[in-house]
């Protein structure tokens, strides 16, 4: 019996070293993926997706070509996961915004709030699928249109929650949210880091200015 324990706490302590082993080659791996998006962003947003090489993104990372195909197919499908970043991060914001318990119009603050910093830290990703839309793979075009059309139905419905409270006062809320999406990608499109106004100052801004869009009116709290 202590003979078949021994044995199995050995064969346990060497599981759970391989699975240490596991989760750090993924860790590395991971990491790895990331700097070749890094790198590859940053090249795209400053000198555009088809005058920048797979040699030059080697070059900059100082790495082998055959190395970024170990992890990308080849440089379009690097393009594709960039664009996705700067759809899904902005998306992911609404939905955590959605999820709280808030009234409408607190929640429509919060969601702006949220989308907008999303915006603006993955400016660039966005400003690249913005620009290059016509060298994504078909594929990829439609699953990023849809995933854009996600967002405007979202943050549609909570503009019709908001309106049938008495919160948000708007002609058409599929056009508004069009009109508020708009709002957000152009302050990508214009945004720097170093530029005049902060990251919070454009936060603020892009909210009263949604706020005055949607015809946002004061809580109810029920006092005389």
């Amino acid at each position: 019996i202590m003979a078949a324990r021994v044995s199995a706490s050995k064969a346990n302590k060497k599981s759970e070293v391989q699975s240490h082993k596991h989760e750090l080659r993924t860790e590395v791996q991971e990491f790895k993926r990331r700097r070749i998006l890094e790198q590859s962003r940053e090249l795209f947003f400053a000198q555009g997706y088809e005058a920048t090489t797979l040699d030059t993104i080697a070059a900059e990372l100082k790495v082998t070509k055959p190395f970024l195909y170990s992890y990308f197919r080849n440089k379009s499908e690097i393009l594709n996961a960039i664009c996705e970043i700067g759809i899904r991060s902005p998306l992911a914001a609404l939905d955590a915004a959605l999820a709280t318990k808030l009234p409408p119009g607190e929640k429509l603050r919060l969601a702006i709030e949220r989308v907008t910093s999303a915006v603006l830290e993955n400016h660039q990703c966005i400003v690249v699928y913005r620009r290059e839309e016509m060298n994504l793979e078909r594929e990829e075009y439609q699953i990023l249109a849809d995933l854009n059309l996600e967002f405007d139905r979202k943050l549609s419905s909570l503009l019709v929650e908001g309106a049938k409270r008495g919160e948000f006062t708007f002609d058409d809320p599929d056009f508004t949210a069009l009109a508020i999406g708009g709002l957000l990608t152009w302050a990508a499109l214009w945004w720097r880091p170093m530029g005049r106004w902060s990251q919070h100052d454009v936060v603020m801004h892009v909210i009263r200015n949604v706020e005055r869009m949607v015809g946002r009116k004061p809580r109810n709290t029920g006092a005389n």
